[in-house]
This record gives C-alpha cells, structure tokens and sequence, in this order.
C-alpha cells in the first residue's frame, strides 16, 4: 500500500517556463548519478518503479514534477558527476539548478542522495551550497547502508555527519533492506508541513 495513494506523476522540465505552478509544497530530491536517488524515491512513496530507475547512470536529466497531494510534490533534480554529460549540457544544467532554487517559493525542504561508499563529492557540496544559499533546509539520505558492515556505516555516518556540522541533518539508509524507511518518511513529512 502506498502511502500517498494519489501520487502522480506530473510534468518533466528542461527550463524555468516549463516548471509547475509554484503553489502549494515541495521537496527536491537530488544526488549524483548512480547514488540511488529513484530508488530512494520509491520506497518513500512505497511504489516500484514510481521514479523510474535504470542500470545506466544519468538517465534524469530533466526536472520532474511528481504530485503526492493535491497541494504536495515531490521533485526529481536531474542526476550530477555523470562523466558522458557535455560541457555544454553541464552548463545548462547549472543554470536550471540556480534557477530553481531560487525562485521557487514553494520549496520547503531538499533530500539529498549520497552513496556512502563515496561520501559527499563536489557535486554534493555544491548542491549543499545552493541549499545554503536560499536558507533551504537538507536532509542527507547515506544510501546503499547494507552494502557496509554495520561499523564501517557507523563510521561513514559519523565522518559525514562531522563534515555537514549543522548545515543539514543525515541518516543511514537503504532501499534494497528497507533500513532507515520511517525516518526518512517523517523528515520528508516535517518538510512538506513547514510554513513559508
């Protein structure tokens, strides 16, 4: 059972005219390819195959629109660090990003997917740093939990943790065991209740 049962899948957008009307809720999801970012994204939801995920990295490109309310969404930020982007597509993309977040006023809250095999890039810290910019509050998701030993994800916990200070919040998880799903769920819940 999902646990938005009216979730739908909106729009895709390659440019800010293209963006859904900025009323109501939202929170981003963002991550470099190949974090686990779709999957992430349907065990919130509760649905297989609601982000569409692939086996090859970099496959959303666009940002998509997803209602999970009649007054809530859920934002799919294209995915980052992929090698085979061309220049000129990076560049677009950083012009969508900044566009983004800084006129969406509907914008409460931003998920951001890291591999905690590799901990935060320079893609993660730039991504943080839009955040921090438009004073948007950021939930770190350490996916693929269950690819560690339970003490080297303690670890990598930790050392992220330490690296983020107060900047955003973070937690273990894993979409493949489940590990971390209702705490997840409640910050994603927190996001789309909090007040302009």
């Amino acid at each position: 059972m999902s646990h938005y049962p009216r979730a739908a899948f909106i729009k895709s957008a390659n440019a800010l005219a293209q963006f859904v009307p900025d009323k109501g809720t939202e929170v981003a999801f963002a991550g470099r390819s190949n974090a686990g970012k779709s999957s992430a994204i349907n065990v919130l939801v509760n649905r297989r195959q609601f982000a569409r995920t692939s086996k090859t990295p970099g496959r959303t490109q666009l940002v998509n629109f997803f209602a999970l309310t009649s007054t809530e969404r859920l934002v799919d930020l294209p995915g980052y660090g992929f090698a085979r982007v061309s220049q000129k597509m990076r560049d677009h993309w950083a012009d969508l990003m900044a566009d983004y977040f800084e006129t969406r006023a509907s914008l409460r809250g931003m998920f951001l997917i890291v591999d905690i095999r590799r901990q935060l890039t320079e893609f993660d810290r730039q991504m943080l740093g839009y955040a921090g910019t438009v004073g948007l509050p950021t939930h770190v998701l350490l996916t693929k939990a269950d690819k560690l030993k339970r003490g080297q994800a303690a670890t990598a916990l930790l050392e992220v943790g330490r690296e983020l200070g107060d900047t955003a919040t973070v937690q273990l998880f894993s979409a493949q065991s489940r590990l971390g799903e209702a705490e997840a769920r409640d910050k994603l819940e927190e996001f789309l209740k909090l007040e302009q």
